[in-house]
């Protein structure tokens, strides 16, 4: 027999054994057939078992990035110990009333809230927050990022699109004193980790009447009172007209813009039709018809229009709803 006859039958020898080595009687074993099966990583579906945050949370709960260390509000609002022993002067924080979003922010399927914060040093500046709200594995809700948006920033509207939040907001442009911001801006915020990211801004020129389009419904007066739902009150400006109805009678006259943005007064006396209704609309009627009277200024905060008005003895603001969201807030 030739060396490479040999040669060859040992390799099909080799080759015959290394077969049946690879194969065994009986079943694989567990063990064996996960070890010879590619690995899974596991994906945890996401938590959708609880709602965002609601209000009442959002409102009692410690809130990060808007001092240098934690505020804990109560019932929306929370005081430092004074900056002096025994003066007035003192840190203030707190949130916006009445105003929370919900949406997705982080992709995983639960919603998260959005809320607006503010904070005052004690001087004349009111600094602006927003702060996205989520909840932990317990289902307990935090706060979980916080970004400023600036001082005295007014916030025409607000929404969540494409996991951003995106504001219209007036704030002080370059020809602004601090006191008047008069710059219309458009700001994307994304959630990226527990950070609060600006993504872009986009200029969207020169506050003017032309930016408050529609009707809009009363819904406070003065220190912040709310008006009954039996209560019509409703203003709408196209150009230089104001109109609307008073509780009872409609109304309507001319506006006059001032040089500072937001600045608005009337130009004559309002015209008003002499219905009579019973004495408490007549009451809301006659306050509201001074209170335009006296009409010096328009601004908006947190989606809301402001109209703010100075009398011989009195000032104060009235606070207006679209008229589309105040009927969804009354069902």
């Amino acid at each position: 027999m030739s060396k490479g006859f040999e040669n060859f039958v040992l390799a099909l020898t080799l080759v015959a054994l290394a077969a049946c080595d690879g194969q065994r009687d009986g079943p694989t074993t567990a063990a064996e057939q996960a070890s010879a099966e590619p690995a899974v990583e596991a994906v945890t579906a996401p938590d959708v078992s609880h709602p965002p945050p609601s209000w009442q949370e959002a409102a009692n709960m410690a809130y990060f990035g808007i001092f240098d260390e934690a505020v804990v509000l109560a019932n929306g609002a929370w005081e430092g110990e004074p900056y002096v022993e025994g003066g007035a002067s003192a840190p203030r924080a707190g949130l916006v009333d009445d105003f929370l979003l919900a949406g997705d922010l982080d992709g995983d399927a639960a919603d998260e809230s959005v809320v607006l914060a503010w904070s005052s040093g004690g001087g004349s500046g009111t600094f602006d927050y927003v702060a996205v709200l989520d909840r932990d594995r317990e289902g307990v809700a935090f706060n979980r990022a916080t970004a400023a948006l600036g001082d005295r920033v007014k916030v025409r509207s607000a929404t969540i699109r494409d996991g951003r939040v995106i504001f219209e907001t007036v704030q002080t442009g370059a020809q602004d004193a601090a006191c008047c911001p008069g710059q219309k801006m458009r700001r994307s915020f994304a959630l990226e980790g527990d950070a609060m990211t600006e993504t872009s801004t986009e200029d969207l020129g020169r506050l003017s009447l032309a930016d408050v389009p529609g009707e809009w419904k009363l819904v406070a007066f003065g220190a912040g009172e709310a008006v009954p739902p039996e209560v019509e009150i409703t203003v709408q400006f196209s150009g230089d007209t104001i109109a609307g109805k008073a509780a009872c009678n409609r109304y309507t006259g001319r506006v006059l813009a001032g040089d500072a943005p937001g600045d608005l007064t009337l130009s004559g006396p309002l015209a008003v039709t002499r219905m009579m209704c019973p004495p408490a609309l007549m009451e809301w009627e006659q306050s509201y018809v001074r209170a335009l009277e006296g009409l010096v200024k328009y601004s908006f905060q947190a989606g809301k229009l402001l109209l703010s008005w100075r009398g011989e003895d009195d000032a104060g603001s009235m606070m207006f709803a679209r008229v589309d969201e105040a009927e969804a807030t009354a069902e």
